[in-house]
């Protein structure tokens, strides 16, 4: 075996500069909030009663820890994260990306902070340790989750306001925060949450517009009755349970055609691509798979419509393949976007930003005057 990751919170203190979060990290110990029993992509099932070192070098390591699998209704086992892969429901997430995200926030001292999504309580424990558990609330819908992150935080000493409900709807009672602290992946931006946070205030959360795909860490800036900001890198994560998609059956009469642009071009596009598309294309859902036979499949779907499209490109090369069911011609409405974003001079992502405002949620290229229109 190589190297082993040393097993204490002084590891995790050298992922920051802040000398804040270094000291928060080291007061909060990441142990005191993962279960005995838990499991990572690169440990598997780790379990602290029958081997603690694999357990305390999991913990310390950079990686998330999966908690609940099913919304606990399946249990925790080496094989069942794999197997229900698409359906974790809560962990603790990865230190470097969540060190991110507090970073992103820049809490000041005496900001009163609402988060979104307590888990296993970790970082309600930072931000705590921070600013005083008086100006902390966080809020869970998962009442067993709740339960937890009540028990890891009174073991810690520490007492932010915990609340259990739907984290979409932020807490009004509370308000005005400073601060929005959001910790589960984001569809839609809640418009409640701009209007909890006092002007000058600031939301971070991970944005996941595309169902099945990626997202992206966003920064807004409430203005008053609207917030606005850039995106600032990459992020994954479980999604609000008020925002997971259905799937119902797909259903309905096949439309053959032949596409113009190679899906290729449309899969390997880049995270610029991904946020254009969220505003030219809102909720459709694309992904692309390469196959060994040198074949390519990409599946477009929009739920609200019933809408879905397959697109084969053979391995011989060509033109693709392309069979499209619903009122909407989903694979046209992708090769416009496309070629739309190719004439803007394939903008990457730190081009683009997000506002959200009464009337919902809106992509812009370069200045927020610059609002994307969706494709029609």
């Amino acid at each position: 075996m190589g190297e082993q990751t040393p097993a204490n919170p002084e590891r995790l203190a050298e992922l920051t500069d802040d000398e804040q979060w270094k000291q928060a990290l080291r007061d909060v110990p990441r142990e005191w909030f993962v279960p005995g029993r838990a499991w990572t992509m690169r440990d598997g099932l780790i379990d602290r009663s029958t081997d603690p070192d694999t357990w305390h070098r999991a913990v310390y390591s950079d990686d998330a820890v999966v908690t609940q699998i099913d919304d606990g209704n399946t249990e925790l086992t080496n094989e069942s994260p794999w197997q229900h892969v698409h359906n974790w429901t809560s962990s603790c997430s990865a230190p470097d990306v969540m060190l991110d995200f507090l970073d992103l926030l820049d809490p000041y001292p005496g900001d009163r902070v609402l988060e979104v999504g307590t888990g296993t309580g970790w970082t309600a424990g930072l931000l705590s340790a921070r600013l005083g558990g008086d100006n902390v609330t966080s809020v869970e819908v998962d009442e067993r989750v709740a339960d937890h992150a009540r028990a890891n935080l009174e073991r810690a000493g520490l007492s932010p306001r915990l609340v259990v409900g739907d984290g979409q709807k932020g807490h009004p009672e509370g308000a005005p925060f400073d601060r929005v602290h959001v910790t589960c992946g984001v569809r839609e931006v809640p418009y409640a949450w701009v209007e909890q946070t006092r002007p000058g205030g600031v939301i971070v959360l991970p944005w996941m517009p595309m169902p099945g795909g990626d997202g992206h860490k966003a920064t807004l800036v409430v203005t008053g009755d609207e917030a606005t900001g850039r995106f600032r890198g990459g992020a994954a994560y479980m999604l609000l349970r008020s925002q997971r998609p259905a799937y119902p059956p797909i259903d309905g009469t096949q439309r053959a055609s032949r596409g113009r642009v190679d899906p290729r071009r449309v899969a390997r596009g880049g995270r610029g691509l991904d946020v254009a598309l969220a505003g030219l294309l809102p909720e459709v859902s694309v992904n692309g798979f390469d196959f060994d036979d040198g074949s390519h499949r990409m599946v477009l779907r929009h739920v609200p419509s019933d809408s879905h499209a397959l697109v084969v490109r053979p391995p011989e090369g060509g033109s693709a393949e392309v069979e499209q069911c619903g009122p909407r011609d989903l694979w046209n409405e992708l090769e416009a976007a496309y070629l739309t974003w190719v004439a803007w001079g394939e903008p990457g992502r730190d081009r683009f930003g997000l506002t959200v405002d009464v009337m919902g949620q809106h992509v812009w290229l370069d200045s927020p005057e610059n609002r994307i229109a969706e494709v029609e």
